[in-house]
């Protein structure tokens, strides 16, 4: 999900694992020792803009930064920017951000007369529970910085099973809920705007914006190379579905698929 149905756009996906505890010698203590950087790229094929019907390929990198051993059972490409502040085994929680980029009227020809969506991001907090040792459930609350002043909320079921010790498939349903103020950024169409794109008028409230499902096959090649393919298809619902951009120009139906390439790089800090 959007980022989850975070099917429209897939953001610099940067995780940090590991809590950073102070210790006696200093707050930036937990700095000091073994750490692990693992960078990548992500090519993938989504809409050109939320509720779009026409498709581009795109190159996402991919950074996550953090201790040895300090994994966590299950991470999903639909996890925003996140750092856990608790962590009970079978209980996580802390705070997540998400990256959100420009959305202007250059970028396709059905969104010519509308405002543009300038540069931002959503911050908030998240919490997952593993009820079994083969599933997650994942929720994420955002508040909307620059982009829109919204609120999101993204959850994510997933099963998964290690098919091989260096083979693992996952999949599950996602659903997500937004306020009217990030519908209205996003779906709505004021009276300057219609005239000026010739799309209905279109005031929208606050509701579930899109469900679906996604899965993923992910692929340990080394120690330090990794490698995945990934999809997801979501339906726009209420708000989303209803505004004149959707219907007219667009389509309530999305999907996305890409495949995803990491390598592992270890470093000490002394």
């Amino acid at each position: 999900m959007h980022s989850s149905l975070r099917l429209l756009s897939l953001p610099l996906m940067l995780s940090v694992a590991g809590a950073a505890e102070a210790g006696e010698g200093g707050f930036f203590d937990f700095l000091h020792g073994d750490w692990y950087l693992t960078v990548g790229a992500a090519p993938y094929v989504a809409p050109r803009f939320e509720g779009s019907d026409s498709y581009l390929l795109r190159v996402a990198p991919l950074v996550s930064l953090g201790r040895p051993g300090s994994t966590v059972p299950f991470s999903s490409r639909n996890d925003n920017i996140s750092f856990a502040l608790m962590d009970k085994g079978s209980v996580r929680a802390g705070v997540v951000g998400k990256l959100l980029f420009e959305r202007t009227d250059s970028d396709a020809p059905e969104l010519k007369g509308l405002s543009n969506v300038p540069l931002g991001g959503e911050i908030g907090v998240f919490a997952e529970y593993y009820p079994t040792g083969w599933m997650r459930v994942r929720g994420e609350v955002r508040q909307g910085i620059e982009a829109h002043s919204g609120v999101v909320a993204d959850f994510a079921v997933d099963a998964y099973k290690d098919v091989t010790p260096t083979v693992r498939v996952s999949a599950g349903p996602r659903l997500s809920i937004a306020s009217q103020d990030y519908f209205q950024a996003y779906y709505g169409v004021t009276a300057a705007e219609s005239v000026a794109s010739g799309l209905p008028e279109y005031d929208p409230g606050s509701g579930v914006r899109a469900v679906g499902f996604g899965g993923a096959v992910n692929w340990q090649v080394t120690d330090r190379i990794g490698a995945s393919l990934f999809g997801e298809y979501g339906r726009l619902l209420g708000p989303a579905a209803d505004s004149s951009l959707v219907k007219e120009r667009g389509s309530p139906n999305q999907f996305l698929v890409g495949i995803t390439t990491t390598y592992r790089f270890n470093f000490t800090i002394p």
